[in-house]
């Protein structure tokens, strides 16, 4: 399972595309909206995405996994528009034979998606907004 999507991400949803009978570690990581960021109260946030690139480097991370981890299977969700304080912005569910391969598959597979997947986050405040990784002077 790899997607982008304007919809509530399920976890129950991931925890079933990579679950398995043969897997005797189920690792999940639900990425949340918080309500500060750099000490400003973040209000919202909404992501956009250059969708084909964004689900090609998904499908690589996915591969990378596969590779790294062997009998590991992982699903990829994140999600894109406006999103309120405490809901799921990616969600993340890796199944393996093993406990440390899912963890480690859950860790690889977050920190290469903030890495390397054309996803961008704009941060609302009550006294502007500013699209994450831009410099201040980017502020409106």
């Amino acid at each position: 399972m790899i997607e982008l999507t304007d919809a509530v991400i399920d976890p129950a949803r991931l925890i079933a595309a990579v679950a398995g009978p043969d897997c005797g570690a189920l690792a999940l990581f639900l990425g949340t909206v918080r309500d500060s960021h750099e000490g400003r109260k973040v209000l919202r946030l909404s992501y956009e995405a250059y969708r084909p690139m964004a689900l090609n480097k998904l499908q690589e991370i996915q591969i990378e996994i596969a590779q790294q981890w062997p009998g590991t299977r992982v699903a990829l969700v994140h999600r894109l528009g406006t999103l309120g304080l405490g809901e799921i912005s990616v969600g993340i569910a890796a199944a393996s034979p093993h406990r440390d391969a899912a963890f480690a598959a859950c860790r690889h597979a977050i920190e290469q998606i903030k890495a390397v997947v054309p996803i961008w986050k704009k941060e609302f405040w009550a006294d502007g907004t500013q699209w994450v990784g831009q410099p201040e002077s980017k502020t409106s």
